[in-house]
């Protein structure tokens, strides 16, 4: 993957919306919550962080490319050295399931309305 691919993944979930921070990172948020960063200025040392369960950040962790997010670790994002160090299956494995985990964490009722949301988007498209 690069980072248009990636890009274009994270934004193909529910709500998913991207914006630019700090500089030059690419942060993709559900609700205002962050679910994945990119840095978007080549030299950077990672590519990109995201969350993780505790199991899964301890087994990455242990991967060569991949290490605890500065700043973000304590909340168990992992940092990326380079797309490489992950399939590109388990890369969007790791990007969705961090997406969910965010999403679980919102409160009920902001999970609740974006759901009829999604709901009344998807009755727009079959009426087409």
């Amino acid at each position: 993957m690069d980072i248009e691919s990636v890009r274009e993944y994270c934004l193909s979930f529910p709500h998913a919306t991207e914006n630019v921070q700090w500089g030059n990172d690419l942060v993709f948020k559900i609700a205002g919550k962050m679910f994945a960063v990119m840095a978007l200025d080549a030299p950077a040392k990672y590519i990109m962080s995201c969350k993780c369960t505790e199991e899964k950040f301890n087994e990455l962790i242990e991967e060569d490319g991949i290490d605890p997010a500065p700043y973000m670790a304590r909340n168990k994002w992992v940092a990326l050295q380079s797309f490489d160090a992950l399939s590109d299956k388990e890369l969007k494995a790791l990007l969705r399931n961090s997406y969910d985990l965010v999403f679980e964490k919102l409160p009920k009722k902001t999970q609740a309305e974006l759901g009829k949301k999604a709901g009344m988007i998807r009755a727009a498209r079959k009426r087409r």
